[in-house]
């Protein structure tokens, strides 16, 4: 396991020396200008398997649909999660999927490296712009004009916003198009979106009404994360106590996570399931999502309810919620009381 590790060490540091030096600037500052209508292939670049990641790209895969309605949409990604978030995404043609762990699957991600060879694209776009695998999957394309994410930088001055993971690729897509004939879009970023339809939405209604005072308005808390963004038992324990002395006329119900855990010893009403688009659509049915930065937090955002982000090790303005109401705040400087404001003021945009 360990020469396994060191492997993919030494892998990613020869592939992130090589990716650096794959840049658009030089292949795409004479290219012409883009005839909008002509835009019928897209390809999306981020190999990366986390939820939290995949869900963050559903903001740029909205904001291509909206400027190129009559486009098909590729996705290039690690794992299965994909077919799950983009499964009601019209536009989505094909999800061309790389194993997680490609020494054990060496095969699958061969094929899925050739595949991106099978077709002509009209425009490629690499999400992340310090993604080795997504320079090279970009670079590696047959198409006229390839968007690697580092080209443009003026967005950065007019968009306070701009360092944000899922807002970023949008702004900077929107800067180079427009230098090549096609408008600026002036809009909001579109917020992140799995599209529940209406069906999932009230079927997980009724597995909620199983736990609560269908007259009162619901809690959803998210206790778990992972390494050294999950809170203590300690921290969350108080923070429960205060929530049901805040709102003893709410139900406060806790989200658990796939290891089956609670940081409050399982004192609330508990859902457990393994199927994001139920845990979604779960979510979807209460009124406020409290929970550490964590891929679950961005399926609450996702499923379009308010969302209170807790953050105390990773950036805010890189993964906070936004849209919505959502707010992040910073636990290391932030009070309970604090906490209990900002839970306030989005309940009272409910």
């Amino acid at each position: 396991m360990n020469i396994l590790k060191n492997i993919n060490v030494i892998r990613r540091s020869l592939m992130q020396g090589v990716a650096k030096k794959i840049s658009g600037s030089s292949m795409n500052q004479n290219l012409k200008m883009i005839d909008k209508d002509n835009i019928k292939t897209v390809l999306i670049s981020r190999p990366n398997h986390r939820l939290g990641n995949q869900l963050l790209i559903t903001p740029l895969v909205q904001e291509v649909t909206d400027t190129f309605p009559n486009c098909k949409i590729d996705l290039f990604v690690k794992g299965n999660i994909a077919p799950i978030i983009f499964e009601n995404y019209q536009n989505i043609d094909s999800i061309i999927k790389l194993p997680k762990k490609h020494f054990n699957d060496l095969l699958p991600y061969i094929k899925g490296w050739l595949a991106l060879k099978k077709k002509q694209y009209d425009l490629v776009i690499n999400v992340e712009k310090n993604s080795s695998s997504g320079r090279f999957s970009t670079n590696f394309t047959r198409s006229h004009y390839k968007f690697y994410g580092d080209e443009e930088t003026d967005f950065e001055l007019k968009y306070p916003d701009h360092k944000h993971i899922a807002k970023s690729p949008v702004y900077g897509l929107r800067s180079y198009l427009a230098k090549r004939g096609i408008p600026n879009n002036k809009n909001l970023v579109p917020s992140l979106d799995i599209k529940l339809s209406p069906s999932e939405i009230a079927a997980a209604k009724l597995e909620l009404e199983k736990l609560i005072n269908k007259n009162k308005k619901t809690i959803c808390l998210f206790t778990f994360a992972t390494g050294e963004k999950c809170y203590s038992e300690i921290w969350w324990n108080a923070l429960y106590e205060r929530l049901k002395k805040e709102y003893d006329n709410y139900n406060i119900i806790e989200l658990l996570p796939v290891e089956n855990v609670s940081q409050i010893g399982f004192k609330a009403p508990s859902f457990y399931s393994k199927d994001i688009r139920q845990i979604a659509s779960f979510i979807a049915n209460t009124d406020i999502f409290v929970g550490a930065d964590s891929g679950m937090m961005h399926l609450a955002s996702a499923s379009k309810t308010p969302t209170l982000g807790l953050f105390s090790v990773t950036i805010i303005d890189k993964y906070e919620p936004y849209g919505n109401h959502s707010v992040a705040v910073d636990t290391n400087n932030t009070s309970t009381d604090d906490m209990i404001k900002a839970i306030n003021t989005i309940l009272s945009k409910n």
